[in-house]
């Protein structure tokens, strides 16, 4: 990976949108919600008196409209702060 985040920012890899329902149904693009789980990429030293408490490889879960959407390589990514991650699963 060419990032590496600064203080206690991460970069996330979003899990892909769910593409149908429980029960079989087909969801349309325009329709998709943004996924709200995903994979720690890279994860930066901490604070000074504050470690970070994930690490990469974590899922995680994360607000609908946190972090901000970067794209590299053509893949895209999130990078946000640790408070903007509300659990790991």
């Amino acid at each position: 990976m060419k990032i590496k985040p600064l203080a206690d920012r991460m970069l996330v890899e979003p899990a892909p949108a769910e593409e149908k329902t429980a029960s079989g149904i087909i969801i349309p693009d325009t329709a998709k919600e943004k996924p709200q789980k995903g994979k720690v990429v890279a994860v930066g030293p901490g604070k000074k008196d504050e470690p970070v408490t994930v690490s990469v490889g974590d899922t995680v879960l994360y607000g609908k409209y946190a972090g901000t959407e970067i794209s590299i390589d053509g893949q895209d990514y999130l990078i946000m702060r640790e408070s903007d991650i509300f659990a790991i699963i």
